[in-house]
């Protein structure tokens, strides 16, 4: 047991030997003896880099996978998938959170995982800068200084992530001792304004210690620091705002860190720090967005291949094709199979988008409807086209191009999306295929690798923190606002005149957009329109469902049934009465799943489907087996992960005993201590 608890939060993390030019896209080192190495400049870079490591192993204890990235075959669409399971965007099947039963206390050890990963950084922190403080390391004091700095940004940015998904963390600054004691106290966890502040306070550190522009390519530099502080800052404001009065914050009834001795004097002004955190978020944001300008091509911002030079752009991952298979990844590849890699946008996901004009679809008689691709994206928000394709876009300039795909002039163009194909991965379960990420160059079909390059931090979300912010603390688009919300329209190329879109927001017309809610109400058009904006920007690079916990938008789901695009109406024909230039390989069989029939070899959701409205496509109703197909319901103990049974066990005040309520650990709200258990409700 002793054992367990010291690999889980001991020891110091593996030592690292060399350095190299990139560290986005860089080799693991060798581990070397302590005793000799973080003595110089080049050890403390040496280090550093492997924070930003993109590992094939997702459950990566100690380094890397903490940064966004497009990752290997093992993810598919890497960073581009990561909004499934959301409004926005889903596979196949659901998330299994909003299925009832299907989630269980175990199932993910979330506690281990970043204990793993704070050890590594607090290991170089307490050795480094106390080395520092005596003069003892070698090298270019100010680059020495920003790799320390990049180890608190990291430390920062681990610690943000337990924050949203576990709320209330232990906060640790050093090694711990070889004493059971010691790491029963270290376990005991703080509220979570406390850890929001703790963050802020080494990014605080980050930002004063990094330079402007990192020592070498593809490493972070201060402003990353400033954006991820507007992120942290922003998520814990809202987070106490919307989940104000209920368990999830700290001093909230039945909040369950009360019932613990060593947290009975805590006390907190829930208002105060809500303000506090408004105001850091505003400052922090405002810093990223003064100092960078919007790139003039939206969709060049995710399908380059180089990223560098790009003022938007604070960081990006690095891939290239060679030996190593960490190197690239098959984002280009899967969506030039028609838009495949089991993903696809939600009818409600293409609804949020405006007309050019700036007016909502059901406000502008521009609309055309949804029958056909060609009315959907008439006169729409251009980022809709850069985002999501349609029939008609090419997918590459390659003459030898694949010949299931439509061709015209030896070149290949999407045709149809394949919502009917076997493969999964190839497969898109919607009807609205990713574009965001297609490079159509003849050079990245040559082999199934891709090596567009993965933007990790771009300046468009400061914009987006500093106006949501901003109205949050003041109630008005004051400031900077104006500005930044402009900017943003323009390069989109639509209107900017954001007032006339919401005179012209009917928010009871904006139901299935998730966002439209905070604890089960509706909430006024400006905001809706901040987060609306904040929804089309951002999509597809991993930021919803943390959006939509913070905000306490997932009350109000219950019994919903995700929709597609419209297929009934005439977009069927794409598959029943294709011509022989468009199509090569046979036409699918469709096999309709009759509504009250609980037959499991359909492969389309039927037009009767009272879901369906007589029209569209329904991804989860495909067949009777899919673990969605009763709908998705959101049970509010989801809004936290719980904590495993395992890290009771190793903190009761007896070693090994099953006495978990002397555990110094508490349990989030709804979930019990025992593996294997369902939140309260289910």
């Amino acid at each position: 047991m002793k054992k367990i608890l010291l690999y889980t939060f001991i020891a110091a993390a593996s030592a690292l030997a060399t350095s190299c030019n990139d560290y986005l896209d860089c080799e693991p080192i060798t581990s070397v003896s302590t005793n000799v190495y973080l003595y110089s400049e080049t050890d403390l870079a040496a280090y550093a880099a492997k924070f930003y490591n993109d590992s094939e192993n997702e459950n990566d204890d100690e380094y890397g996978n903490i940064l966004p990235s497009h990752g290997s075959a093992t993810y598919n669409l890497g960073l581009f998938q990561k909004d499934n399971g959301t409004d926005d965007q889903t596979a196949d099947s659901p998330s299994k959170l909003f299925i009832k039963g299907q989630y269980h206390v175990g199932d993910d050890d979330l506690w281990h995982k970043y204990f793993r990963k704070i050890r590594a950084a607090n290991y170089f922190i307490q050795t480094v800068t106390e080395r520092y403080a005596n003069r003892e390391i070698s090298g270019n004091d100010a680059n020495i200084k920003h790799y320390i700095g990049e180890v608190y940004f990291f430390r920062a940015y681990i610690y943000l992530t337990a924050l949203q998904n576990l709320g209330d963390f232990p906060i640790l600054t050093e090694i711990l001792p070889d004493d059971y004691n010691a790491i029963r106290e270290a376990s005991k966890r703080r509220p979570r304004n406390e850890v929001a502040r703790f963050i802020l306070s080494d990014l605080d550190k980050a930002y004063e210690y990094m330079l402007p522009t990192a020592p070498v390519s593809n490493r972070l530099n201060k402003d990353c620091a400033a954006l991820v502080k507007s992120r942290a800052a922003l998520f814990e404001a809202t987070w106490e705002k919307y989940h104000k009065g209920s368990a999830f914050v700290p001093g909230g009834p039945g909040w369950p860190g009360a019932s613990m001795d060593y947290l009975k004097d805590f006390s907190i002004n829930i208002d105060s720090e809500i303000k506090y955190f408004l105001q850091q978020a505003i400052e922090a944001a405002d810093i990223v967005a003064q100092g960078h300008n919007l790139h003039g091509n939206y969709a060049s911002l995710f399908n380059s291949i180089d990223l560098s030079g790009i003022d938007e752009i604070l960081l990006w991952r690095k891939y290239s094709v060679n030996s190593d298979a960490t190197s690239y990844h098959f984002v280009v590849s899967y969506l030039q199979r028609n838009g495949g890699g089991n993903t696809g946008y939600t009818r409600s996901m293409v609804n949020s988008y405006l007309m050019s004009d700036g007016l909502p679809i059901y406000a502008s008689t521009n609309y055309q409807g949804d029958d056909t691709y060609e009315h959907i994206f008439t006169d729409r928000d251009g980022r809709m086209g850069q985002t999501i394709l349609k029939t008609g876009d090419l997918l590459s300039d390659d003459p030898n191009f694949a010949t299931w795909i439509k061709k015209s002039d030896g070149y290949g163009y999407f045709y149809r999306p394949e919502i009917f194909e076997a493969q999964k991965e190839n497969s898109n379960p919607t009807g609205y295929c990713l574009r965001k990420g297609l490079n159509t160059s003849g050079d990245m079909q040559s082999t199934k690798e891709s090596y567009t390059g993965c933007p990790i931090f771009r300046a468009a979300e400061a914009y987006l923190n500093y106006i949501e912010a901003y109205y949050e603390l003041n109630g008005n688009l004051g400031g900077n606002c104006d500005k930044y919300w402009k900017a943003l329209r323009a390069r989109a190329g639509m209107s900017t005149d954001y007032q006339k879109t919401i005179n012209n927001t009917d928010i009871s017309k904006e139901k299935q957009d998730w966002g439209s809610y905070s604890a089960g109400q509706q909430i006024n058009t400006t905001l809706y329109n901040i987060r609306r904006e904040r929804r089309v920007e951002l999509v597809s690079e991993g930021f919803r469902m943390a959006d939509l916990k913070r905000w306490r938008a997932l009350d109000q789901v219950k019994d919903v049934h995700v929709q597609g695009f419209n297929f009934w109406d005439s977009m069927y024909q794409l598959y029943t009465n294709p011509q022989a230039e468009d199509a090569v390989t046979p036409i699918p069989q469709i096999t309709l799943l009759e509504y009250g029939v609980t037959d499991k070899t359909a492969n389309i959701s039927a037009k009767s489907d009272p879901y369906a409205e007589g029209k569209y496509l329904l991804p989860y109703r495909k067949n009777a087996a899919n673990i969605g197909f009763n709908g998705l319901n959101w049970n509010t103990s989801k809004y936290l992960y719980p904590i495993s049974n395992k890290q009771f066990r190793l903190t009761t005040a007896v070693p090994g005993s099953n006495e978990y309520e002397s555990s110094t650990i508490y349990q989030n709200p709804g979930w019990s201590r025992n593996d294997g258990t369902l939140p309260e409700g289910e």
